[in-house]
């Protein structure tokens, strides 16, 4: 009984995950970007600092491949400019104007409406919220890496 229960709730938890992933999905489609080129523009838009590619496949657990596509033809379209950082093979991106002004019109729009649906929960939901997930991302981890 007990297994079945852990069953369905994990079903429940893999569903709502899916929903959230199609949630991105569909942005991203609706104005026109691949998903990757969506997580770089809100990368972008959420990090201060020196963003790389490095960056991008590590916050998002995208191949290095995948974003490397994506970054090229978001050059060629003009939306960055890849700048060499000082010292080393990694490149700097950085949003062109023409770039700046589609993540406005866009990107900050996903990012508001996150916000939105955040401030919709308790600040003690907020803070449960992350602790809650923060700490089954621990253990899945663990129970994944540690069993294979």
């Amino acid at each position: 009984m007990e297994e079945e229960n852990i069953n369905k709730k994990l079903s429940e938890y893999n569903s709502i995950l899916k929903e959230n992933d199609e949630i991105y999905h569909k942005a991203a489609k609706k104005i026109g970007i691949s998903d990757c080129a969506f997580l770089i523009f809100y990368i972008m838009r959420e990090k201060k600092g020196v963003v790389t590619q490095s960056t991008i496949c590590d916050v998002f657990c995208q191949p290095k491949q995948t974003v490397n596509s994506a970054l090229k033809k978001l050059e060629s379209e003009g939306y960055i400019k890849l700048e060499a950082i000082a010292g080393g093979r990694s490149k700097q991106i950085n949003l062109t104007k023409k770039g700046k002004k589609f993540a406005e019109e866009t990107i900050d729009k996903v990012i508001a409406g996150e916000q939105k649906a955040l401030s919709g929960l308790t600040i003690e939901e907020q803070e449960a919220f992350l602790r809650l997930f923060r700490k089954f991302t621990k253990l899945l981890k663990e129970n994944i890496e540690g069993g294979l």
